[in-house]
């Protein structure tokens, strides 16, 4: 099992507990913490790999800097979580400048995206379609409902949509799962965030990225093990990880 999407810095968790899962990438929403994601996977390689980049609400955005931290840790294998997040007081010339920059750095590092696209979507894909034959990506914790996902997956065969802990109480996501073509899924935690069911209410951690797997098997009325066979090929296509 692969959790796509996980926070683990010490800012949100206090206490690091090293995934009993296979592999986890590990989002970056500001410098500090993409600095931290890098020096946690450096610490644990072939479990832990880091992702860097700037949240759309973060204030704090220093190209250069980001820019460094891709071109000395060859070992990064995304750019994100960026993109566009509508859903409070915001800029939007703002968060699209700061949106377009790690487009571009992802396109220089041949990387792809986590993106983060929060009652944003269809304005995130208009941006994204300037860039769609030459990067691929992944809608982090999707949102858009069945009728976008037709919009994502004519960006190209290299873009994904993940899915959390909430489709395991959330009644409307087993329909958008459905809806997803299955080579185009992957599953992630959003630790420490999303718990799903039956830890809801606790902490989250990427190993409970496995009530989302068996979630999805239910859904697909698969077995567990097609299921993750499917999952993980999925998500190691994506972050170009064996």
């Amino acid at each position: 099992m692969i959790d796509t999407h996980a926070h683990l810095t010490k800012r949100l968790n206090e206490k690091f507990e090293l995934p009993a899962i296979s592999r986890v990438i590990l989002a970056g929403s500001t410098l500090e913490d993409s600095e931290e994601n890098i020096d946690l996977a450096s610490q644990f390689p072939g479990t832990l790999s880091a992702a860097v980049g700037v949240h759309p609400q973060e204030i704090i955005f220093d190209e250069t800097r980001l820019e460094d931290l891709l071109q000395n840790n060859p070992g990064i294998v995304a750019v994100g979580e960026c993109g566009l997040d509508f859903s409070h007081e915001f800029n939007f010339k703002e968060q699209e400048r700061k949106f377009r920059a790690q487009i571009e750095l992802a396109i220089t590092y041949r990387k792809p995206l986590i993106i983060h696209a929060r009652k944003a979507v269809d304005e995130t894909v208009v941006i994204l379609n300037e860039y769609a034959k030459i990067v691929g990506g992944v809608f982090h914790c999707y949102s858009g409902g069945r009728k976008r996902i037709p919009k994502i997956t004519d960006l190209g065969e290299r873009w994904f949509m993940g899915i959390d802990g909430n489709v395991t109480y959330e009644e409307g996501l087993a329909g958008v799962v459905k809806s997803i073509p299955k080579d185009r899924l992957v599953l992630e935690t959003d630790s420490p965030l999303l718990t799903p069911l039956p830890y809801r209410g606790e902490k989250n951690k990427p190993d409970w990225v496995l009530y989302v797997y068996r979630k999805v098997a239910e859904i697909w009325q698969m077995s567990f093990e097609e299921t993750e066979r499917i999952i993980d090929d999925n998500a190691q296509r994506l972050f170009q990880i064996v």
